[in-house]
């Protein structure tokens, strides 16, 4: 068979997977229905720098400095220094150089945004897995945002005073 008639082939085959008929009990994907808002609330999770929105509860440094150890050393090494992935503190007024220094000090200048992301993405072999308040543990979060916060800002305030 040639190219030309097994790509017929293929793509007549393809059709019909598609316009087989769905069971009756299969969910519909709902496209083109409106959004109710208690659904859309489960989504919008974003916290600005005012911190309106945080939840309940809160970290520090020295309580983000043991989740670090256990959740975030491995990729980004020993004092957010970096290795296997990116490093974490330093780069504070960088971006806009010549040489940026690209880290979590250097996008992300608000401790709230810092938490809004790692509440989201890390541990990135693991999303959204950090504990929170509402399961009656410490907020594994918001310690860990508060840690890598603290070690950016202690880095920059060092290369400052040089």
């Amino acid at each position: 068979m040639s190219t030309p008639r097994r790509l017929l082939a293929f793509a007549a085959a393809a059709l019909a997977a598609c316009a087989a008929r769905q069971p009756a009990d299969a969910p519909s994907p709902r496209l083109g229905e409106a959004v109710k808002a208690e659904e859309l609330a489960r989504f919008d999770i974003s916290i600005p720098p005012s911190g309106a929105g945080l939840p309940p509860g809160g970290g520090s440094a020295r309580e983000g400095l043991a989740v670090y150890q256990q959740k975030c050393l491995s990729c980004h090494g020993a004092k957010g220094a970096g290795k296997p992935a990116d490093p974490l503190a330093g780069g504070i007024g960088t971006l806009a150089s010549k040489t940026p220094v690209r880290t979590v000090g250097s996008y992300w200048p608000y401790a709230t945004t810092l938490f809004d992301y790692v509440r989201r993405a890390m541990p990135i072999t693991n999303p959204l897995s950090l504990s929170d308040h509402r399961r009656g543990r410490r907020d594994e979060r918001a310690d860990a945002a508060a840690g890598q916060d603290a070690q950016s800002r202690r880095l920059h305030q060092r290369l400052a005073s040089r």
